[in-house]
């Protein structure tokens, strides 16, 4: 039921990391993401400051609506941040930019990831994933491809059916044809991959509306390949959250996550990722933050 990827590519050089400065980061856009792309820094993961005086590190200039939504970086061994981003709700496209230092980006692209004559509605929150043991990038993504999965049609409550795709690429400029990731038998989105030892973990949203299910929950593969464990628990303790982004803080494992329903974010944190702490009223976000990812770096 569930799937997973694997494609072979060139290797990505590796250089020293060029910055020094022990940090979390945190990309989050606002509204409908028109207005680009913003940036917040923490020491502890939980009290966490606007950069750049509160303005755009980058503005969107690609895709078919323009946008920067669920904006996803990564670095590579090479001390590059690359970023991913929704560009339209209604679309085939997915926005990228690479940066050294989160304030100058290259020329943004709109990457088309499903060829001309599929029939897909959308490309939805790109998560990008550094794999180090196949030295490339994983994005993961959702998208709705008409006609597929008929046996869950209408169960988000539109015309929305959405399962994971996902790409692989060690230098988005040579990108592998995009895969079936994650089929859990249910409509999902929001998959945000990490490393727990040896084994790959990834937080979902359950995206089905019709019974209420729009809750986060754990997998678990040993490969990217997969397959991929049965859908754990929810660990988000309500509905309505989405835009996970999980991080290692200390000996925690901490799972951020957009209330968008209340206009605000919300947190959750676990030492052996089966019991969680709702620590949502210990963070502060700054204001109108929307699905975003967290990083480390130093």
């Amino acid at each position: 039921m569930t799937q997973g990827i694997g494609f072979g590519l060139l290797v990505l050089s590796c250089a020293s990391c060029l910055l020094a400065e022990e940090k979390f980061v945190f990309s989050f856009f606002r509204n409908n993401g028109e207005d680009g792309v913003y940036l917040a820094e923490s020491r502890d993961g939980l009290k966490w400051t606007e950069s750049n005086a509160g303005q755009p590190v980058l503005k969107p200039e690609v895709g078919e609506s323009r946008l920067t939504r669920d904006p996803s970086i990564a670095r590579g061994p090479d001390g590059v941040f690359h970023m991913v981003w929704t560009t339209a709700w209604k679309g085939r496209t997915i926005g990228y930019a690479s940066s050294r230092d989160l304030k100058t980006w290259t020329p943004q692209r709109a990457i088309t990831v499903f060829p001309q004559d599929t029939p897909v509605l959308n490309c939805w929150a790109p998560e990008v994933f550094y794999d180090e043991r196949s030295k490339d990038f994983v994005v993961v993504w959702a998208s709705t491809i008409t006609g597929k999965f008929p046996e869950t049609a209408g169960q988000a409550g539109n015309e929305n059916n959405h399962r994971l795709y996902a790409f692989r690429t060690r230098n988005f400029s040579e990108i592998s044809s995009a895969k079936l990731f994650y089929e859990p038998g249910f409509n999902v989105i929001d998959g945000a991959l990490f490393r727990d030892g040896s084994r790959y973990a990834m937080v979902v949203k359950n995206e089905t509306q019709n019974p209420l299910a729009k809750y986060l929950f754990l997998t678990y593969a040993n490969s990217l390949d997969g397959p991929w464990t049965e859908p754990g628990r929810r660990i988000s303790g309500v509905d309505w959250a989405e835009g996970a982004s999980p991080v290692k803080i200390g000996r925690y494992w901490y799972v951020y996550f957009d209330k968008y329903r209340d206009h605000k974010y919300g947190a959750v944190r676990s030492l052996d990722l089966e019991t969680w702490e709702d620590i949502s009223d210990l963070i502060e976000l700054p204001k109108g933050a929307r699905h975003g990812t967290v990083f480390w770096m130093k």
